[in-house]
């Protein structure tokens, strides 16, 4: 568990892969589960480390925490995945103190996404640290780290057009069928998972395409149920779910599980299908790509798609980087102002015991000088120490 003191800068970690080096398979074996992410947090004590998250997604899989040594994030995380440690490690970007905090901050703001500025890597990163906080693996450092990237991803979002359009990996599925399905009004639409990434892509297909005839399927039915009256579509049992797959033309999944949910033989003999696999590990089984008349596209080849509004997005990064540069710097004077707390408590006690009856006024006075040149000119603490109680000491006689 977390500690009450602050720690340094340098022992703020990350270790992680992502689209860029690894493909979707490779990345499927490191992907964690809330399940996994539950026996991971509750073993992080016995590896040494204090505060940690972990962000898994579609595009990347990265462990952040405060420990000694980076190893000890990487092989708590290797330990709870189906990936083995030499091959992450080989594959994985390590970074530490000022370079983590930097790359938590671009992360959260959508310029090291597959599709950037997709911001849906915001509400990823805040079910992340709520699931660690509640397990009491988020400390003060963590906490006010993550509600900085939080508000400058808030303030890129709104003040520049880096997210500009819409831009995520369900719209991007939008996209593909807006392109390859002619006649979609009429095909009969299939998704499972009605988890976030779910939603998001049932919400899409009925705001950019002429669908209607959406069926929506989740391991817990009532679930479905939910969103499929909020959005005015249809829902089967978990238990109908062959059946679906059989009647559908176009087959969307964004479930979570480790294993295929669909698989070749659920395909075989039952027509064409266009099946859009937004999981990470892949939950179709990839034989079915093999299958006559199934056309199966998974995440990577998603954001490959031609982006007419990249060209403007890009053009947005540096301002999107001032603004993260001014979050940073901000987020960095809190740290050094937090360091320098046991000294100003223990000063303001140490003042507190030299008088009989202390002004607490005059002292919170001094204290507050204190802090201002603690700050300003970056001493240690002992040296004021020193100079208060030399003040002070006239007083005593």
């Amino acid at each position: 568990m977390y500690g009450s003191s602050t720690p340094d800068i340098s022992r703020f970690q990350v270790a992680g892969i992502n689209y860029k080096k690894t493909d979707a398979f490779i990345r499927g074996q490191y992907a964690v589960s809330p399940e996994k992410y539950e026996l991971l947090l509750a073993e992080a004590a016995r590896y040494g480390v204090n505060e940690v998250f972990v962000l898994s997604t579609c595009n990347r899989t990265e462990i952040y925490g405060v420990a000694p040594d980076v190893s000890q994030l990487i092989e708590l995380l290797c330990s709870h995945t189906e990936g083995d440690e030499q091959t992450f490690t080989s594959l994985a970007y390590i970074k530490s103190g000022h370079d983590a905090i930097e790359h938590l901050f671009n992360v959260s703001a959508g310029l090291d996404s597959q599709i950037l500025g997709d911001y849906e890597i915001v509400g990823q990163i805040k079910q992340a640290v709520k699931f660690s906080k509640e397990r009491s693996y988020i400390g003060a450092f963590t906490e006010r780290l993550v509600n900085s990237i939080l508000q400058s991803s808030k303030t890129i979002k709104n003040t520049t057009e880096l997210s500009g359009g819409t831009v995520s990996v369900s719209f991007s599925a939008v996209q593909y069928l807006k392109q390859n399905v002619k006649d979609i009004a009429g095909k009969s639409i299939l998704l499972t998972g009605t988890g976030k990434i779910g939603r998001n892509t049932c919400k899409n297909l009925l705001d950019y395409l002429p669908v209607k005839n959406i069926t929506l399927v989740n391991r817990t039915d009532k679930k479905a149920a939910t969103l499929a009256e909020e959005l005015g579509v249809q829902s089967a049992p978990f238990s109908q779910l062959a059946e679906e797959v059989k009647k559908a033309d176009i087959i969307l999944v964004a479930t979570n599980s480790q294993t295929p949910t669909i698989l070749a033989r659920d395909l075989e003999g039952h027509g064409s299908k266009i099946i859009i696999d937004l999981s990470i590990p892949y939950n179709v089984e990839l034989s079915a790509q093999h299958l006559p008349g199934i056309v199966l596209v998974n995440v990577d080849e998603l954001s490959r798609l031609k982006d007419k509004t990249l060209h403007r997005r890009k053009a947005e990064v540096p301002k999107a980087k001032k603004i993260i540069a001014e979050q940073i710097g901000e987020f960095l004077e809190w740290h050094e102002m937090r360091k320098h707390v046991p000294v100003l408590r223990a000063v303001k006690s140490k003042l507190q015991e030299i008088h009989i009856n202390p002004d607490q006024e005059r002292i919170q006075k001094v204290i507050n000088g204190m802090a201002v040149k603690m700050r300003r000119h970056n001493q240690r603490g002992c040296h004021y120490i020193e100079a208060i109680n030399e003040f002070m000491a006239p007083g005593i006689n």
